[in-house]
């Protein structure tokens, strides 16, 4: 409680627009629960969406953290959680880019024969 309050002290637009300590904490705690319970259940793009979002909350609460002098080890945790979001999203996001660069030509495909076509019955080659 006493972080958020500087928090709001820290950044003076924040009490011009109305937002005070208690508002701040349980928007931010609210905004990451919906995100986590968006990624926990819901697959595809909306899962990368809430990822997108929980991103930037964790980047402006590590804003907060910098803004205020904390200690590293204040928010380490909110770090390296930053750190495992975006390498989540990046590993999210890969599949569609390779997905578009390997698509294979229309003359390719009969010359060269798959792998299962080349090794023998029950045996697969492995290159």
């Amino acid at each position: 409680k006493r972080a958020y309050k500087s928090y709001v002290r820290a950044l003076p637009l924040l009490k011009k627009m109305g937002i005070n300590s208690i508002l701040l904490r349980k928007s931010i705690g609210a905004l990451e629960v919906a995100c986590g319970i968006v990624m926990t259940l819901v697959p595809g793009r909306p899962k990368d969406v809430a990822n997108f979002f929980l991103l930037l909350l964790v980047l402006a609460v590590l804003f907060f953290h910098q803004l205020v002098g904390d200690p590293l080890k204040r928010y380490a945790h909110a770090l390296v959680f930053g750190i495992l979001l975006t390498c989540r999203l990046l590993i999210a996001r890969k599949p569609e880019d390779r997905s578009s660069e390997k698509k294979p030509l229309p003359g390719n495909a009969e010359e060269q024969p798959s792998l299962y076509e080349k090794a023998p019955q029950g045996k697969v080659k492995v290159s």
